[in-house]
């Protein structure tokens, strides 16, 4: 939470409005004099006094929080008067599912260069039995168990395959 000098310089909003800044100013905590241009921007949007009444609804511990948002929808308004942040969300929704069809199809290249790398897992052409049930594709130089024994990994109980 950044805090005003009473002392040296009026908060951003009490310079701003032209009034004296009190010691209990509602906008000193949130509006800073380095920060001139977040208050003109949210009182060009939601009025000084809308904000104040705001402000003292919200619980303290919420505040600053609330001036953020405040602060960023008033610039978002600022910059899109009709959609203002909600134009920005629409923006980002669109890439994201630009983005994700982009990437579907990409995906899809890559499992179909996958596929035609892969040799054909015809049984009749590349596998031939092994010693105990257990098929060997030449190409690839994997052994796939026979389904039709217990053994795993193409290994007998003696440790063979």
């Amino acid at each position: 939470m950044a805090s005003s000098s009473y002392s040296n310089s009026p908060c951003a909003a009490c310079k701003f409005l032209r009034r004296k800044c009190m010691p209990d100013c509602i906008f000193a905590p949130y509006f800073p004099p380095e920060e001139p241009q977040k208050f003109a921007n949210v009182h060009k949007i939601f009025g000084a006094s809308n904000v104040s009444k705001l402000l003292n609804e919200v619980l303290p511990h919420q505040r600053e929080d609330a001036v953020n948002s405040l602060a960023y929808e008033a610039e978002a308004r600022m910059k899109d008067p009709v959609y203002g942040c909600v134009g920005a969300i629409s923006v980002l929704q669109r890439q994201v599912i630009r983005l994700q069809k982009e990437l579907d199809a990409t995906n899809a290249d890559l499992i179909r260069y996958a596929c035609n790398e892969m040799p054909a897992a015809n049984p009749q052409f590349g596998r031939r039995m092994g010693h105990g049930g257990v098929s060997y594709d030449q190409s690839s130089g994997i052994y796939y168990p026979s389904p039709w024994n217990n053994d795993t990994c193409g290994e007998r109980g003696d440790g063979s395959i």
